[in-house]
Order: structure tokens, then C-alpha cells, then sequence
């Protein structure tokens, strides 16, 4: 079996002809993934269910098992996502700042890809392809490493990858797998700075903090969702009600759901209590402040690690504020920075949340589930960024390039 260090440096080899491949060539490539991934699905979704089968026996949890499923919906969104991507521009070439120079010169700023990504991942194997098409539509190439409970469904989504190179006349070697469960694989691809230019984490906060105390190639991080709902003092409270049931309920197991309910005091004597109802009835368990739980019968008492808490389950904690500095207060204190929303009527209150809420999606009257490459018309993304360097917020493509200076001149010399 090839070690880590000769996968990368396959990849590494392979991707310079993606660095100067045409839009053309690379979307007639995503176009032949996503024919040979429906043409698959039904090899897909039995490797996929032999992985569901192992991850239940070895007891993994609901949250987990929710992440690894595949379906014929989710195969659906993939191929939606390969179509999305196609059809956006190709951000490599783009001159994004020109400045004509007095000695004549004129200096630009273009976009060019990242280079090699390693992306290192846990349970969704729809990563493999939403990570491999931005990859490659960008003029990446890619190296993965996916979680032990989802091998058989990578493997199978990585053999349609390379498929779709060889018959797109590109080298297989643009996207490599690190087919093993074995753990210490992660600590050896994180050392490759020789051939990776950037590695990209998505999974829990041990797997993030391992990588980050490990790592010697720049890292962006996919952070954790602590995600708030704050309910402003005039706010429309049928539509408050709605936005937090889809923000908790909707699909609880992903890092854009909502964890964190924040009430104005002012209209927590009526909101609480009929929120909570339909909430509990959703089977959501709600933990509360003192205010809370005066307020809602049989909720358990929040601690102070409550309101750190990403649980990705259907579990909520309630905390009635004074108002809108507490609620920013609170958020920015407690919160990951990744999404964020407040539900009010006030023009005010909205931009002053979006202000100054320091998090990478801040919302007004809108849902934190659509914090969202799909969503926001970026086609996919690799992940969800809470850093600020040198990404934030869902990666698309132009999130996988960086800058170079072009300067042209007639002749010119420095005095």
C-alpha cells in the first residue's frame, strides 16, 4: 500500500496541469462526475449501507449516523451541487484590482488556486464529492482522508472521481484517497508541507484541535455551531416561532442548527411559554435560565458550560436578556462565530446586530440554517470557516484561490 507521503506527492505532480486547465475542461470533468455518480448510485448507496451497518453496531450516535446516511435525496443534492458548480464562473484568471502605475506600470491582482488541498473529515461522505468538485473547478487538486465509519462509501465515491478524470483526459492522481482507518494516517498527511499547500478540517473539536497542535501546513478550520436565535422585543412572533423551529428542529445533527435561544424579557411571558410547547412536542429537550424555567414547566436548568455547548441533537438552551446589548453580549462571549440571527421588526435593531455580532453569518428574520454554500449560491462548499484567516464563512471557489500581482510593464527600472 503507498504511504501518505507518495500519495501526496502524486497529487502534488498532478496538479499542475488543473493550475492551467480551461473552465471548458473543467466542467465537462463535473459534468461526467455527476453522469457517473447517477449512473452508480445504486453501488453507492450499498456501500453506503454497509457502512450504516458497521457504524450501528459499533454504537455510533444518532448525530453520527444522520451525518454518514446517503439516499437517493442526498445523491440527488450532490449531483444538484456538481450542476450548481458547473455552472458558476471559473474564478482562476480573474483580475480582481488593476492600478496604473505613474512610471507606466499596471499592477493587478489575480486569482489563482490554492494549489494541493488535504481535507480531513469525519462521517459525511458527501464531503467527498462536494470537496472534490470546488477543488477541482478551482484548479485544485485534493488529497482526502474521510473517517474510519464511512470508508466503503468514499472508497466507492473516490473510484467514480477518478473515473471521471480518466475520461475527462486528466491524470486520476487530482484527487487521492487515504483508503485506511488507521488514525496515525492524519498525523503523517499533516505533515506533508512538501507537497500540500493548505489542509482543511471538518469534523469535531477533537479532531480540529489535534490537527491545529499538529499540523506544520496552514490550517483553516471548520469550526464548532453554537448557534443563537435571539428574539427582539417586537418581534413578529409568528414568525419568531417559525424561524426557531427550523432553526433547532429541521435538521438538529448539523453545525448550522440553531443550540441557543435568547428571549427578549419583554415579551418572554408570552413567547416562551408557546415556543417551548411546540418545541417539546418536536421532542426537543429545553434547559433555561432561572426566567426560563419559571416560564416553561419541567425544563432543566442550564449551567454555565450549557451556554458554550454545540449539541447537535435536539436539545436547546433558553436565557431571557434585558435586551439587544445583553443578547450581542452574551453571543459574542459564548457563540462559536458561525451563525447567528436576531428576529425583530426594528430596522435599527436589525443593523445593529449585524454589526456588531462577530460571526461569520449574522441573520435577520431568516433561519441559521442557511448558512450554506448551496444556499448562498456558492454551489457547495468545503466547509464553514469561523476563522478570519484566510477564509470566512462557507467556502466556494473563490474562497480555494489566492492572489498573485501581475505586473506589466514597457521597460521600466527602479531608481
Amino acid at each position: 500500500m503507498e504511504t501518505v507521503a507518495e500519495k501526496a506527492a502524486k497529487v502534488k505532480e498532478a496538479s499542475a496541469a488543473l493550475y492551467t486547465a480551461s473552465r471548458e475542461a473543467k466542467d465537462a470533468l463535473l459534468l461526467n462526475v455527476a453522469k457517473l455518480l447517477d449512473a452508480g448510485r445504486a453501488k453507492v448507496l450499498s456501500e453506503n449501507a454497509k457502512d450504516m451497518e458497521g457504524a450501528k453496531t459499533s454504537g455510533l450516535s444518532e448525530v453520527m449516523l444522520d451525518r454518514l446516511l446517503l439516499n437517493d435525496k442526498r445523491l440527488d443534492g450532490m449531483i444538484a451541487g456538481l450542476k450548481d458548480i458547473i455552472s458558476l464562473p471559473d474564478p482562476v484568471g480573474e483580475v480582481t484590482e488593476t492600478v496604473k502605475r505613474p512610471n507606466g506600470m499596471t499592477v493587478e491582482r489575480m486569482r489563482v488556486p490554492l494549489g494541493v488541498i488535504g481535507i480531513i473529515y469525519e462521517a459525511r461522505p458527501n464531503v467527498t464529492i462536494d470537496a472534490s468538485a470546488l477543488a477541482l473547478k478551482s484548479g485544485n487538486a485534493l488529497l482526502l482522508k474521510g473517517g474510519s465509519e464511512a470508508i466503503n462509501s468514499n472508497r466507492k465515491l473516490v473510484e467514480i472521481m477518478k473515473q471521471a478524470l480518466n475520461l475527462s483526459g486528466f491524470s486520476e492522481n487530482c484527487v487521492e484517497f487515504i483508503d485506511t482507518a488507521d488514525r496515525a494516517a492524519v498525523l503523517e498527511m499533516v505533515k506533508q508541507k512538501a507537497y500540500l499547500d493548505v489542509i482543511i478540517p471538518r469534523g469535531g473539536r477533537n479532531l480540529i484541535d489535534f490537527i491545529l497542535e499538529n499540523s506544520s501546513v496552514p490550517v483553516i478550520t471548520h469550526g464548532e455551531g453554537n448557534c443563537h436565535v435571539y428574539v427582539h422585543e417586537d418581534a413578529d412572533l409568528k414568525m419568531a416561532e417559525e424561524i426557531v423551529f427550523n432553526a433547532k428542529v429541521q435538521r438538529p445533527s448539523v453545525c448550522n442548527a440553531a443550540e441557543k435561544l435568547l428571549v427578549s424579557s419583554k415579551t418572554a411571558k408570552v413567547f416562551l411559554p408557546v415556543m417551548a410547547e411546540r418545541l417539546k412536542a418536536a421532542g426537543v429537550s429545553i434547559k433555561g435560565d432561572e426566567e426560563t424555567r419559571m416560564l416553561v414547566k419541567d425544563s432543566a436548568a442550564a449551567t454555565e458550560e450549557d451556554w458554550k455547548k454545540e449539541y447537535s441533537c435536539l436539545m436547546i438552551a433558553v436565557k431571557v436578556v434585558s435586551g439587544l446589548d445583553e443578547a450581542i453580549k452574551h453571543i459574542n462571549h459564548y457563540g462559536s462565530h458561525h451563525s447567528d440571527a436576531i428576529v425583530t421588526t426594528s430596522k435599527a435593531a436589525g443593523e445593529k446586530f449585524l454589526r456588531e455580532v462577530d460571526s461569520a453569518a449574522v441573520f435577520v428574520n431568516a433561519s441559521t440554517r442557511f448558512n450554506d454554500g448551496f444556499e448562498f449560491g456558492l454551489g457547495a462548499e468545503m466547509g464553514i470557516s469561523t476563522q478570519k484567516l484566510h477564509a470566512r464563512g462557507p467556502m466556494g471557489l473563490k474562497e480555494l484561490t489566492s492572489l498573485k500581482f501581475v505586473v506589466r510593464g514597457s521597460g521600466q527600472v527602479r531608481k
